[in-house]
């Protein structure tokens, strides 16, 4: 029997900051992480269907960059945390923020956005990575998870 070559897939990690970190917005407060977010948001899709949007910050809460981790229907989208922590880890982040809007305009967490929140902030934590806060957002406002004493 002749041995076979086995070919794998190579992988690769790559992270290219294009801002030096002291110009790098700061999130200091829940409405910091709030503008922030609204640039990652598809702002005319606030009211159409819904999305999720992550914040990777660096120690001093310096944004690393955003990400749009699901956009889905109306009255709900997926967010996978293996994807949201890979993406953390390959960033080097020390912090998150999770954001999400519910076209519906209520800024009410429902009980899978405190278990999405709960899932999340435990897993993030086995690899020394804190979630911070997780917004529910609308065009006008939003709700804080963090403000509210949730996380």
């Amino acid at each position: 029997m002749k041995e076979q070559l086995l070919i794998a897939s190579e992988i690769s990690i790559k992270y290219e900051p294009k801002v030096q970190p002291i110009n790098r917005p700061r999130i200091k407060t829940s409405e910091d992480a709030y503008l922030q977010c609204l640039f990652f948001f598809g702002i005319d899709n606030l009211i159409i269907k819904e999305e999720a949007v992550v914040l990777f910050l660096n120690r001093g809460n310096r944004v690393l960059g955003g990400y749009k981790a699901s956009s889905g229907g109306i009255d709900g989208t997926v967010v996978d945390n293996r994807l949201i922590l890979g993406i953390a880890l390959k960033c080097l982040a020390s912090g998150l923020i999770v954001a999400h809007n519910h076209p519906s305009g209520e800024l009410n967490p429902s009980r899978a956005d405190k278990d999405l929140t709960q899932k999340l902030k435990e897993a993030a934590k086995l690899m020394d990575i804190s979630l911070l806060d997780h917004l529910i957002i609308t065009s006008e406002t939003y709700f804080s998870f963090a403000n509210e004493g949730l996380i």
